[in-house]
């Protein structure tokens, strides 16, 4: 068996949502290293721009493809579209999310809809458009970004736990339903990573001195720690694995 030839992604195609900063581009990236074409999303066209163009200069073939996820008209056009006129989406990153905090007692009823509907409705939309390619082809990975908080809750996030748990189970089910078709559908649960979306967590030393105490690895977590577990997860390496969420997070979930 040739080891390397199961990672490698030449001649596929990715689309990871919500790509234009943080995770999503480092996946994206990671991806792009281990050859496969990439399609970045998200709904701001500058932002998509600038990520496009940085990869570029790392050699990677590059889609941007704007759409919003939580329109499932916009979905079907989008990707329809797209297979019509490029080509197979033979990976599925569902990456797009947002947080918000507030003490459950007073959390706004427009930011549960909102975040509802980005955490969840978009895992939904954007997997059933893309799976209906897959099935007929009879191949395909997919793999939903859950969190930490997929199995823990921290004060002011319950919304946030709920969503990424409901991400998790949505996972084992698409699983359920298409693996018999030939795709492989898995959850990666990040834990505490340096992002712009955390730099603000990150700058805060009694927080940072909290989570460091916290993880048995003793510290924030580097995006690029993440490519390795997306390139396994989304390569032939990972062909019997269906319906598992991977926790990439120091080992925070394993102890108290």
């Amino acid at each position: 068996m040739n080891y390397n030839k199961i990672f490698d992604l030449s001649g596929k195609r990715a689309l990871v949502t919500g790509s234009s900063q943080g995770i999503g581009f480092e996946l994206a990236r990671g991806l792009a290293s281990a050859g496969a074409e990439v399609i970045i999303n998200g709904r701001n066209d500058q932002r998509l721009q600038s990520a496009a163009q940085k990869l570029r200069k790392e050699g990677a073939t590059v889609h941007v493809l704007g759409f919003d996820v939580t329109q499932a008209d916009q979905v079907t056009l989008a990707v329809d579209g797209f297979e019509s006129a490029t080509g197979s989406i033979d990976i599925l990153i569902n990456n797009a999310g947002m947080q918000f905090r507030a003490p459950l007692e007073d959390f706004p009823v427009e930011q549960f809809d909102a975040m509802m509907q980005l955490n969840i409705y978009s895992v939904f939309f954007v997997g059933q458009a893309v799976a209906k390619h897959m099935l007929k082809r009879g191949a395909g990975k997919i793999l939903n970004i859950c969190s930490v908080q997929t199995a823990l809750a921290r004060p002011s996030i319950a919304p946030y736990t709920a969503s990424k748990g409901a991400v998790a189970n949505l996972t084992k089910g698409m699983a359920t339903d298409w693996a018999k078709h030939g795709l492989q559908v898995n959850g990666l649960a990040p834990g505490y990573f340096k992002t712009e979306l955390t730099s603000a967590l990150v700058s805060d030393k009694e927080f940072t001195a909290w989570l460091s105490a916290r993880t048995p690895a003793g510290r924030w977590g580097d995006v690029s720690e993440l490519m390795g577990a997306g390139i396994f997860l989304c390569s032939e390496a990972s062909s019997f694995i269906n319906g598992h969420i991977l926790y990439v997070d120091g080992g925070i979930t394993s102890s108290l």
